[in-house]
């Protein structure tokens, strides 16, 4: 009698089914696209998938692990690991890239905007944004998304080295305050519209530090997908 074929295997010997039966469960990918993007600790990843549970988080990078996917490291802190890319994890890079390009190009933008989440828009804010452009101090930026009746208010905190992402007040003096909708943000962040025609639109109004405010286009990092053409409307 042929051996039972074990639960959630393809049962093929062909590459792509035993590359799928890794790489290709619920939120494997983009447990994936957060590693890619530079986040290496369990709470910064939770952060880029906001509604994952933490166990399946956990199960996940144990997958990826056993898969010699990811590594872990021990850090300087009792109870923190890193988790990193091995050589294998690396070569699905352009996987990811490529998946996330196809549907940059032909994922209709109304139905990629119907998926709105201010966590995950304020957190790939965050880890995008170029700080060069902005005056070399300190600078508090205020978002309140209109449109929430929750969790509508974060805070990047902006230094000459790095950006921290609040969602709770940091008690800084504020520099610019960015009243904005979340479908309008999020439209821009992944290219689908410009900061010009939605602050000409009304939906994002900015006020503040003129500076701050005038060199948004340059330090708002957007999507890595952002500048690709689409091909649907």
């Amino acid at each position: 009698m042929a051996k039972e074929i074990e639960l959630g295997s393809y049962g093929q010997f062909c590459p792509v089914a035993m590359a799928a039966e890794i790489v290709c469960s619920r939120w494997t990918m983009l447990v994936l696209r957060e590693l890619i993007s530079g986040s290496t600790r369990f709470n910064d990843l939770r952060r880029g998938v906001p509604r994952m549970s933490p166990t399946l988080l956990s199960k996940r990078l144990k997958e990826l692990k056993e898969a010699g996917v990811i590594a872990e490291h021990k850090t300087d802190q009792p109870g923190i690991v890193e988790y990193k890319l091995t050589p294998a994890g690396e070569e699905l890079r352009d996987v990811v890239m490529t998946l996330g390009t196809w549907g940059q190009r032909w994922i209709e933008s109304s139905l990629s905007l119907k998926n709105l989440d201010p966590t995950l828009l304020m957190w790939d804010m965050r880890r995008n944004l170029m700080p060069k452009p902005l005056p070399p101090r300190r600078c508090n930026i205020h978002f309140r998304y209109r449109d929430l009746n929750s969790r509508n208010l974060w805070w990047l905190v902006v230094d000459t080295s790095s950006v921290d992402l609040c969602a709770i007040d940091p008690g800084y003096d504020v520099d610019l305050y960015i009243n904005a909708s979340l479908r309008s943000m999020t439209a821009v962040w992944m290219g689908i519209s410009t900061l010009k025609a939605e602050i000409d639109a009304g939906k994002i109004v900015l006020t503040g530090d003129k500076q701050v405010s005038g060199s948004m286009h340059q330090w708002l990092g957007l999507s890595p997908f952002a500048k690709l053409d689409r091909n649907v409307a």
